[in-house]
């Protein structure tokens, strides 16, 4: 099991429970691994001429939704490495919309975002698999709310579920094409 588990409901902010609640029970660490396969299935189901797709006019693409999981793991893995490190950081926040209009994800092909965010995901495996109880354990504040590092793996997973969801339900993308 791993060393990171479950956190409870007061080790992150109301915000963020909707992302807890949709990971399921198991190591958070093998669910890392095996939502790597999983995402990027869906993403190779995406044909070329739809990579840019929007379901609305202000609504991002499907390259910006995956610069966007890009950005927010890369953000989460970097808060947890902080706080695992020195007990007490204290973290700024992020405005998505305003990351993802300055990222240039639109003018990426979905193979090129899809081959960085594998790599990132690999690299946070390895990651949160390194961190012991006592690194999960570690609190600190970010976006001027308090997290314990065991909290941002679980975000990770939580926070992919939800866009790929996103993914299926509003840009109608499925694996299964």
């Amino acid at each position: 099991m791993s060393a990171l588990p479950r956190p409870g409901l007061d080790e992150y902010d109301d915000y963020y429970v909707r992302y807890v609640e949709l990971v399921p029970e198991g190591d958070i660490v093998d669910t890392l691994s095996t939502q790597l396969g999983e995402t990027l299935a869906l993403l190779q189901a995406v044909p070329a001429d739809q990579e840019t797709y929007r379901y609305a006019p202000d609504k991002w693409s499907i390259r910006e939704v995956i610069g966007h999981l890009i950005d927010v793991e890369r953000m989460f893995a970097f808060r947890a490495m902080n706080m695992a490190r020195a007990d007490g950081v204290k973290l700024p926040g992020m405005d998505p919309d305003g990351w993802a209009k300055h990222s240039n994800a639109d003018q990426r092909s979905l193979d090129d975002l899809a081959a960085e965010w594998g790599a990132l995901r690999r690299a946070n495996v390895h990651l949160f698999a390194s961190m012991g109880p006592e690194s999960g354990a570690r609190k600190g504040v970010a976006s001027g709310r308090d997290f314990t590092v065991r909290t941002f793996p679980w975000l990770i997973v939580g926070h992919e579920i939800w866009h790929r969801e996103c993914l299926k339900r509003d840009y109608g993308v499925s694996a299964t094409d």
